[in-house]
C-alpha cells in the first residue's frame, strides 16, 4: 500500500445491507490504526462485471462477495484458487498490483478455525461427523472435514440427489442417509453440523429429532441469526460443546483483511462484540 493512497475494500451482494462485515472490518481497521475504508455495495447481477472491473481503478484493493454473486465472480476473475474451484464459489477477491483479479474461497478455512477455537478438544480423526444439508455451504464443510482427517461423513439432505452428488465428488468417506432417518444417525457422530438455513430468523425450524445427542459431542450451527439457535440451545442443555456460526463470519474475514491491508487481525472477544454491535 502506498503511503499517499488510502486502501479501500468492501462487500458485494444483492442485498447487502444486512451484512455484519462492514462493522467487523472497521473494528480491525481502527484496532490496527490503518487509514482504510470498507463499504457495503449493493450490486445487481447484470452490473456485477462492470462494477468489479471498475473497483481497482477507484482505489479498491479487494472485496468480499456474498449471495448471489459467489459463483459468477469466478468467471470474471483472472485467476481462481484451487480451493475456490473445489468449492465451486468464491467469497474473497484480491485486486493485485499488476491489474489482475484473484478469486478465493475462505469458507472451509473459517469453518475449521471456528471449530478449533470454540471446541479446542475436538479431534476430527476421532470419529464420524453428521452433516445436515447439502447446499452451497455444505461443500466447504465437507471438503474441510475430509482434509482435516474426519474418517467418515454421514450426509443427509431433504433432496437426496444433492447429497448423492456430493458423495460422487468427494468419495467413499461420504455416506448418504435419507432425510427421514436424520435423527437416527446423530448418535453415530462425534460432531454434528447444521449447514441448512432452517432455524434462521425468518425461516422454519429444523425439525430433526435430537435424542441421539451426547454430552461428549460437538454441535455447530452455521447460522448466526440468531446467535443461539433452538438446536444449539437443545445441545447445550444436553451438555454438548456448542459452537455458534458467528465465528465462521469472523474467521472467514481474516485472510482477506490480511491480504488487503497488510495486517493479520485476531478473532477475540472484542471482535465478536464489534460484529454484534
Amino acid at each position: 500500500m502506498s503511503d499517499n493512497k488510502i486502501p479501500l475494500a468492501g462487500v458485494i451482494g444483492c442485498p447487502v445491507a444486512h451484512s455484519k462485515s462492514p462493522q467487523l472490518q472497521r473494528h480491525w481497521l481502527t484496532a490496527h490504526g490503518i487509514a482504510g475504508h470498507y463499504v457495503p455495495m449493493h450490486v445487481e447481477p447484470e452490473d456485477l462485471e462492470t462494477v468489479i472491473r471498475t473497483l481497482p481503478k477507484a482505489g479498491f484493493v479487494g472485496a468480499n462477495v456474498t449471495i448471489p454473486h459467489k459463483e459468477a465472480v469466478m468467471d470474471i476473475a483472472d485467476k481462481v484458487t484451487d480451493r475456490a474451484k473445489l468449492m465451486g464459489a468464491a467469497n474473497t477477491m484480491i485486486f493485485r498490483s499488476d491489474g489482475s483479479i484473484l478469486a478465493d474461497n475462505t469458507d472451509g478455512y473459517c469453518f475449521i478455525k471456528n471449530l478449533q477455537q470454540g471446541a479446542p478438544d475436538w479431534d476430527p480423526a476421532s470419529g464420524p461427523a453428521v452433516v445436515l444439508g447439502a447446499g452451497g455451504a455444505c461443500r466447504a464443510v465437507v471438503a474441510s472435514l475430509l482434509e482435516s482427517g474426519t474418517p467418515e461423513i454421514l450426509l443427509t439432505n431433504r433432496t437426496r440427489g444433492r447429497a448423492e452428488q456430493l458423495q460422487k465428488e468427494f468419495g467413499k468417506r461420504i455416506r448418504v442417509v435419507d432425510w427421514v432417518k436424520a435423527g437416527n444417525i446423530i448418535a453415530e457422530g462425534i460432531l454434528l453440523v447444521n449447514t441448512t438455513s432452517l432455524g434462521m430468523v425468518g425461516n422454519p425450524r429444523l425439525r430433526v429429532p435430537l435424542a441421539g445427542l451426547r454430552p461428549d459431542m460437538v454441535f455447530t450451527d452455521l447460522i448466526y441469526t440468531p446467535i443461539k439457535t433452538d438446536l444449539l440451545q437443545t445441545a447445550d442443555e444436553v451438555g454438548c460443546t456448542v459452537v455458534d456460526g458467528l465465528g465462521m463470519l469472523l474467521h472467514q474475514a481474516v485472510p482477506g483483511f490480511e491480504r488487503w491491508f497488510g495486517q493479520r487481525p485476531d478473532v477475540d472477544d472484542a471482535t465478536r462484540a464489534a460484529a454484534l454491535a
